[in-house]
């Protein structure tokens, strides 16, 4: 990891916890830590993603402990007849700096396409949201040694669009708030995970694919994160390798003492 780039953790509760159990979080959180600052000058950036229902019962609470908030998903139109769904602007309302873009959850269950995912992530840009992409292969894919392929697939997509935004905008220096999620599908809430120096491989290989479509200076800048069955005992060989910037955690996010101990050993 360069100089450039601040390591993030953020946790995804999924579709866990009501607004009464995100209280009981961050007063536990708060009896465990204080702040993230009083990790020192090295402090990761932190970031809870929590159900659109908790965001306001968080809004006032995490920015206290030095923890951002974010939202799980958004709709890239501003406004309109779509039933059930967030825009961007609902988001930034409810206080959230960040949001989760394509998770495979969403790609699997909902048919979130990569071109949904391209859109979404030029318009949290535009409005100022961390939009933090995430991209993986299934076990299927990954044996057939088709990893790379579908990695590539799936940025390729969304670089085209951020080119095209960061041309048309005058927006290259946004951009670099760009957050890549590397989760092999195989690996997500399995208790399984990609050994590091896999892991690092495909990273190192869409930090090449940010560089080939939008820059050596993009590439640098842009954060990229390891999820996959992360947890307090095994985050420091994925942040001991060089293009690994932090990690997006799920269950591990969801127990205050778990996850405050992910952010110490993110130091």
């Amino acid at each position: 990891m360069t100089a450039l780039r601040k390591r993030l953790m953020a946790g995804n509760w999924k579709m866990y916890k009501t607004a009464k159990d995100a209280r009981v979080f961050v007063d536990e959180l708060k009896n465990l830590l204080g702040n993230v600052e009083s990790l020192g000058s090295v402090a990761p950036e932190a970031a809870i993603c929590a159900p659109f229902t908790v965001l306001y019962a968080l809004r006032d609470e995490l920015p206290q402990l030095g923890v951002g908030l974010g939202a799980q998903n958004m709709h890239e139109a501003a406004e309109g007849a779509f039933t059930g769904e967030i825009s961007a602007s609902m988001l930034q309302d409810a206080g959230c700096q960040y949001v989760i873009i394509g998770h495979s959850e969403r790609r699997a269950y909902f048919a979130e396409t990569d071109e949904a995912v391209a859109k979404k992530t030029v318009v949290a840009l535009e409005s100022s949201l961390v939009p933090i992409v995430c991209v993986g292969e299934s076990l299927q894919e990954r044996e057939n040694g088709q990893t790379d392929t579908v990695i590539e697939k799936q940025m390729r997509v969304v670089l085209d669009a951020l080119a095209s935004f960061a041309a048309e905008k005058g927006e290259s220096e946004k951009v670099k708030d760009l957050v890549i999620a590397y989760e092999p599908i195989w690996a997500i809430g399995t208790g399984k995970s990609s050994s590091a120096q896999d892991a690092q491989q495909v990273i190192g290989l869409i930090r090449r694919f940010i560089a080939d479509r939008l820059g050596q200076d993009v590439a640098q800048a842009v954060r990229v994160l390891y999820g996959g069955s992360v947890k307090p005992d095994n985050i420091a060989v994925y942040l001991a390798q060089e293009d690994i910037d932090g990690a997006l955690v799920g269950g591990a996010s969801l127990q205050p003492a778990s996850y405050v101990e992910l952010l110490r050993k993110s130091v």
